[in-house]
């Protein structure tokens, strides 16, 4: 991983030309408790900060330019073009062509970036645990071959709750089981209907079965949780309710 400040460039064998970045929270100028590289809009932060904030990342990705999605757990995919606004309610976004950014915003939802194998089109999609169980992964996949054609599709995970860190209840569980038997083994029962939930290895779970298998970055050790994290990453779940609030970092990839 690079110094903080720099963000993090994902370490995986992508086609030429396909660029990718995780923002981490260094390198801002947002004051606590959005410090400091706070890119969302929409979690109480100064106006003026967050918009000097996505210009940083906007010089970082030049000359293509980050789209920011208007994010609702959901399972949206929306094609993006150089001249198309912010705010597209979706949850996942494609990419063909130069010029600009697929951005997801995160903090402890999981980050996908995806490539197709041709170097023509790239995707991300952000894999929150209801996302997962809706299929966010499955039909950002789907709209990828639609957008370059058959062809091998690779993944990168970014940072998220680690597997030591997010408990859900039961239904979450149950969610899962129900669609896949065999994500029960990435659930881990703490009592009184409690449970540790892996989330990377479940999105590796559902990238598998739909045969996306050359799969890098979060294997759900230490160092990838944004929870534990606290100086490298922001995290709704250990700051919101101590600080009120906190910031988002941002997932990106684009075609240079």
């Amino acid at each position: 991983m690079l110094p903080a400040g720099d963000g993090i460039q994902p370490d995986w064998p992508a086609p030429p030309g396909v660029r990718a970045l995780f923002t981490t929270r260094v390198g801002g100028v947002s004051v606590a408790p959005f410090d400091s590289f706070n890119l969302g809009d929409h979690v109480r932060d100064q106006p003026l900060a967050v918009a000097c904030n996505r210009e940083r990342l906007a010089a970082l990705t030049a000359p293509a330019r980050p789209v920011f999605l208007q994010q609702v757990h959901g399972t949206q995919v929306v094609r993006l073009t150089p001249d198309m606004p912010d705010g597209a309610v979706a949850d996942a976004c494609v990419v063909q062509g130069p010029g600009v950014v697929a951005t997801i915003m995160v903090a402890d939802c999981l980050p996908v970036l995806f490539a197709h194998a041709s170097g023509t089109a790239v995707a991300a999609a952000h894999a929150g645990w209801r996302g997962l169980v809706d299929g966010v992964i499955e039909v950002t996949a789907r709209a990828l071959h639609n957008a370059a054609g058959e062809g091998e599709l690779m993944a990168w995970l970014g940072p998220c709750i680690g597997p030591r860190a997010f408990e859900v209840g039961a239904d979450v569980c149950e969610a899962f089981v129900a669609v896949d038997h065999g994500a029960a083994a990435h659930f881990w029962p703490l009592g009184k209907g409690k449970f540790l939930a892996d989330l990377p290895a479940l999105a590796r779970r559902r990238l598998r079965a739909v045969g996306i298998t050359n799969v890098h970055g979060n294997d759900g050790s230490p160092a990838w949780c944004t929870v534990t994290q606290a100086s490298r990453f922001f995290s709704h779940r250990r700051d919101a309710v101590i600080l009120g609030s906190t910031g988002r970092m941002a997932a990106c990839i684009w075609i240079d």
